[in-house]
């Protein structure tokens, strides 16, 4: 098939077998560059559309695309995909018998199979199927295994820069969601692919919030964030074993369906986990990082990362694999001071012991940024946003800070008064005064800065001493085992009066498991709306087919179906992922379903609108953060909502909120700043002293008097 031959093809194939009416950005000039037989070196992130790249041209050339996976569960969850989109595709791997090896090699001498997986291990056992006759294309997924700087090194990779020379004729195409600029160039190198044409598309996720929170009571945290997600799917990656198993006991005594993943569990059982996450059977996977790279599943809805990861690639690849569907997903991790003395323990003797060491650095970076935490990712792989994100915790919710230089003074004194010799732990308790064994044994119940900060609790101390940490104010000396010591900076905190700049640590209590901006309709789903509806139909579909749920339709179709309400076969076929096989075999029984909610929805009352409902509950007596809670709102949001309602005549005690002074003091900025429409000159008027709400009800109180 010629050039031009198969450029007129790509849209209707991509129509027919995938359901979309167009690609992606760099899908297109990546499969036209893939059939005119270039080697390719792709770099997209997952849920990208990865797949298309190299799935697509395999219906459109001559012969056999072979693609080398490093996973049988991946390898499988790819092939029952394509089966269900009609397209003839098979793996081949360990996992089968001779019997069913002929059959498969049966079917590539018959040229029955569009599309063969493969493990790098197994490819010895296809030197039949290797020859030009046979292949038309080799596509390499999760390239970046071949190479020492990636983050997922697997010795079987390095093999494959042999199949260039065997087969120079036949077009490579290098895949993988992470790497960097050093990993890209191993890539090529080693698959013997030096000119590849390499397609590097934005690493920003957009769909997937990211918040991190410290990791004090870890459990609490996450039985409060998997409240209002009692019907979705999600991975909680652990640093351990054991971690694994605990928590997935843990989230099965209070109500989950929880399993546990570790390289421990024979292969019978992993398999077992794997699949019932994947046929939707077990909702929560309690997993090591051993866990994941083999899941195609679309609907993981969320990510948790109970330890911190030991790097920012790893990091990325994991959370990206939830929202594949292009839905709203949300990672959360859970980071502590202990998880980095841990990974670097591990690390000690590694053969790039000082690279890995560096990455965690990188990694500890990101999850104690007080800026857009997008922008410390997208750069790390070398792509720059100019404005914040406004989709991660930092953006959402920006630090407010304190002049923290009298703690700090307190703090370094302690240090240099203890020679620079202990650690955190024996620094915050001469602080707080404690008097256990070992500050007795060491008499440092003497020296002068002993009891000075008895008022500060333990753990906010903690959180200041890190934070005097992370800005370089003190280091640790790992090899002294993790004593404190000063730096030049604080020195100058200490006799120079340089002022420090530090935020409290956020209270557990007063973490809510609110939404981020704009997330409300993807995060609490009404249970009798019609996504659940077509939830529900679509989980018995698969059932009876065994097959997973999202190789029906993925969240997004049923979304999109949601919201279009399709009525006839034509307006289903129109909705992208919604393709000729897929509305032939399930198409009746969705627009039966969406045809009866309509009818149904026809004889309801007309809902609320979201003032009325905050008006109601307030006025049942829920305080403002009992209605953030259950309406997962912003508190700034409620704020509006009461100020809106107050303007517009709803008997609200306003004066609970704003005092009349607080009122007569806005008033008088107002006139001092000329009536400006932003909040923000009020607030810097009056020095960050008084909150934005506060100025948002007292303009309210103003408004109202004024009309």
């Amino acid at each position: 098939m010629n050039l031009i031959d198969s450029n007129e093809k790509l849209i209707p194939t991509l129509k027919k077998y995938f359901g979309y009416d167009s690609f992606r950005p760099q899908q297109e000039e990546i499969v036209t560059s893939f059939l005119a037989g270039e080697d390719c070196m792709v770099i997209m992130p997952t849920g990208g559309g990865k797949s298309i790249c190299f799935q697509l041209p395999a219906l459109l050339f001559e012969g056999l695309t072979l693609v080398i996976s490093p996973l049988i569960a991946l390898m499988k969850d790819q092939v029952d995909g394509l089966k269900a989109n009609g397209i003839s595709a098979s793996f081949f791997n360990s996992s089968q018998s001779t019997d069913e090896h002929q059959k498969i090699l049966e079917q590539v001498a018959n040229k029955e199979l569009r599309l063969l997986y493969v493990a790098p291990e197994s490819l010895s056992y296809l030197e039949v199927v290797l020859n030009n006759e046979n292949l038309s294309a080799i596509a390499i997924d999760e390239a970046h295994c071949i190479s020492a700087w990636g983050h997922d090194f697997r010795p079987s990779y390095q093999m494959l820069g042999y199949l260039k020379k065997k087969l120079p004729k036949v077009p490579i195409i290098a895949l993988t969601a992470t790497a960097d600029k050093a990993t890209r160039q191993d890539i090529v190198e080693q698959l013997g692919i030096p000119k590849a044409k390499q397609f590097i598309t934005s690493f920003d996720r957009q769909n997937i919030y990211l918040e991190v929170r410290p990791a004090d009571d870890r459990i609490k945290q996450i039985e409060r964030f998997l409240k209002k997600r009692t019907t979705e799917s999600g991975i909680v990656y652990c640093l351990s074993r054991k971690a694994t198993e605990t928590l997935a006991n843990k989230l099965n005594n209070i109500g989950y369906n929880a399993k546990a993943y570790h390289a421990g569990l024979s292969f019978d059982e992993r398999s077992k986990v794997q699949e019932d996450f994947v046929y939707d059977k077990t909702q929560i996977v309690c997993a090591t990082i051993a866990f994941g790279m083999g899941i195609d599943k679309s609907n993981v809805r969320w990510i948790i990362h109970y330890n911190l990861p030991k790097n920012i690639e790893g990091y990325y690849q994991e959370i990206g694999r939830s929202g594949r569907d292009g839905l709203k997903a949300r990672a959360l991790l859970f980071h502590s001071y202990g998880d980095v003395i841990q990974l670097r323990k591990f690390m000690v003797g590694a053969g790039n012991e000082e690279l890995q060491i560096a990455k965690l650095e990188r990694m500890k970076q990101f999850a104690e940024a007080t800026t857009c935490r997008r922008k410390i990712l997208l750069s790390y792989f070398g792509e720059t946003l100019e404005e914040n994100c406004g989709k991660c915790d930092v953006c959402d919710n920006p630090p407010s800070f304190f002049d923290g230089t009298i703690i700090a003074q307190k703090a370094l004194s302690t240090i240099a008064r203890l020679k620079e010799s202990e650690a955190t732990g024996m620094i915050i308790d001469v602080l707080r005064g404690a008097q256990n064994a070992a500050v007795m044994e060491k008499g440092y119940q003497t020296i002068k800065t002993y009891g000075i900060g008895k008022d500060v609790s333990w753990k906010y101390w903690q959180h200041y001493i890190i934070m005097l940490i992370n800005q370089g104010y003190s280091e640790i000396a790992y090899q002294e085992n993790n004593a404190l010591k000063l730096t030049a900076l604080s020195k100058k905190v200490l006799f120079e009066r340089y002022k420090v700049n530090l935020n409290h640590p956020p209270e557990i209590d007063k973490i809510k498991v609110a939404v981020p901006k704009k997330e409300g309709k993807l995060q609490r789903r009404e249970t009798n709306g019609l996504f659940e509806r077509l939830r529900i139909l679509r989980k018995n579909i698969a059932l009876e087919e065994n097959i997973p749920a999202y190789l029906v339709f993925s969240d997004a179709v049923l979304t999109d179906m949601e919201k279009e309400l399709p009525k006839t076969d034509n307006e289903l076929l129109s909705i992208s992922g919604v393709g000729q096989r897929k509305m032939e075999v399930y198409g009746e029984e969705f627009l039966r379903e969406i045809a009866q909610f309509v009818k149904e929805q026809k004889k309801k009352p007309k809902k609320k609108s979201t003032f009325q409902v905050t008006l109601e509950m307030f006025q049942n007596g829920l305080s403002i953060s009992d209605i953030c809670e259950e309406r997962e709102l912003q508190e700034t949001t409620v704020y509006s909502h009461i100020a809106k309602l107050y303007v517009e005549g709803a008997e609200i005690p306003i004066h609970d909120f704003v005092s009349q002074e607080e009122v007569k003091q806005i008033k008088e900025a107002q006139k001092a700043l000329s009536n400006p429409e932003a909040l923000k000159p009020y607030f810097e008027f009056f020095e960050e002293k008084m909150p934005y709400h506060k100025i948002r009800l007292g303009l309210s109180v103003i408004n109202k008097e004024t009309t």
